[in-house]
């Protein structure tokens, strides 16, 4: 049964969605001060949206970016821990909005393409 958007996540189920052991998140719990879950009886962790965003910020920043955990807590302490803004929508007509999103996606295919040496 899935939970509700935005429901609280035991330290259990946030590793199993992550695919990370639960000792690393409570690692992290130490090195990143703005992590902080609640706590209850039995020291019971539980995420909640804004701690789990964090945690999903910090895993992409550690495995995907490559960042170290130091190079990781600066990149969050300026102001990197958010994901960037979506950008607004353009106020013209939908077609004119979506004219040049094909020949953007077909150049970020190339770069990837290239980095993975296709």
């Amino acid at each position: 049964m899935e939970k509700a958007e935005g429901a609280f996540l035991t330290i259990s189920e946030l590793a199993s969605e992550l695919d990370l052991p639960q000792h690393i998140l409570r690692y992290w719990e130490t090195r990143f001060t703005q992590l902080r879950p609640l706590q209850r009886s039995g020291n019971r962790r539980y995420y909640r949206p804004a701690d789990v965003a964090l945690v999903r910020r910090i895993n992409h920043l550690l495995n995907v970016e490559g960042f170290t955990v130091r190079g990781a807590q600066k990149a969050l302490a300026d102001g990197g821990g958010d994901p960037p803004p979506a950008a607004p929508a353009p106020k013209n007509d939908e077609t004119e909005a979506g004219a040049d999103l094909i020949p953007r996606l077909e150049a970020i295919r190339a770069v990837l393409a290239k980095a993975i040496g296709e």
